[in-house]
């Protein structure tokens, strides 16, 4: 009875073994993407502006659902070089962000990009963006701690700005949003730079 009871079991028992066997696949060009597009923020050394910006994306919420803010901001001085807020997070409002940023800026050729590894920021239509105005792109590689310009920025935006409060229209959230990065570029000031916010930090380093 127990040997015919062990056979009947058998079959399954392989078949368990063989699914726990069964290891991870990485995707197709996965590494190819990661070689492409390095951290190359990990090594740099920036002692000047225009030289890396980064860029991110959050969510703020509005009355009716959320709405997308995507920003570009000089690595060095942490200043917030441009902005979109839009209802979707599409590759099309990282363009044009980033296109903003260039038009305000006009940075030297070879300025790195770095952003995380989102489909924004990874998509053909963004990294052919990139290279059509010659920037290096830099992705993050180990989680979130990556983009740390970035992120800083949007944990004060949001502790300062958007918790607890629910705007009703895109206007009114608009109009919070120009406030408070003017504020955030001119008056807040930041300990990495000496105390000083971040325009008054590039016109001291001009």
């Amino acid at each position: 009875m127990d040997g015919e009871s062990t056979s009947r079991r058998s079959p399954h028992a392989a078949a368990l073994r063989a699914k726990a066997v069964r290891g991870y696949r990485a995707k197709a060009g996965i590494r190819a993407r990661f070689s492409e597009h390095p951290n190359r923020v990990w090594k740099a050394r920036v002692k000047r502006i225009n030289r890396v910006w980064v860029g991110d994306i959050t969510y703020l919420r509005l009355a009716d659902g959320w709405r997308y803010l995507a920003v570009v901001l000089d690595h060095h001085s942490r200043r917030v070089l441009a902005w979109t807020l839009s209802r979707r997070r599409t590759a099309r409002e990282t363009c044009r962000v980033l296109a903003r940023a260039l038009i305000r800026r006009r940075p030297p050729r070879g300025l790195i990009f770095h952003s995380d590894r989102g489909t924004e920021y990874m998509g053909a239509a963004f990294c052919a963006f990139v290279a059509r105005h010659r920037l290096r792109q830099s992705a993050s590689v180990r989680g979130p701690s990556d983009n740390a310009r970035a992120e800083s920025f949007f944990h004060s935006l949001k502790a300062e700005l958007t918790r607890g409060a629910v705007f009703l229209t895109e206007l009114a959230l608009r109009r919070a949003l120009i406030r408070y990065i003017r504020y955030y570029n001119v008056r807040r000031l930041h300990s990495a730079l000496g105390y000083r916010s971040p325009i008054a930090f590039e016109r001291r380093a001009a």
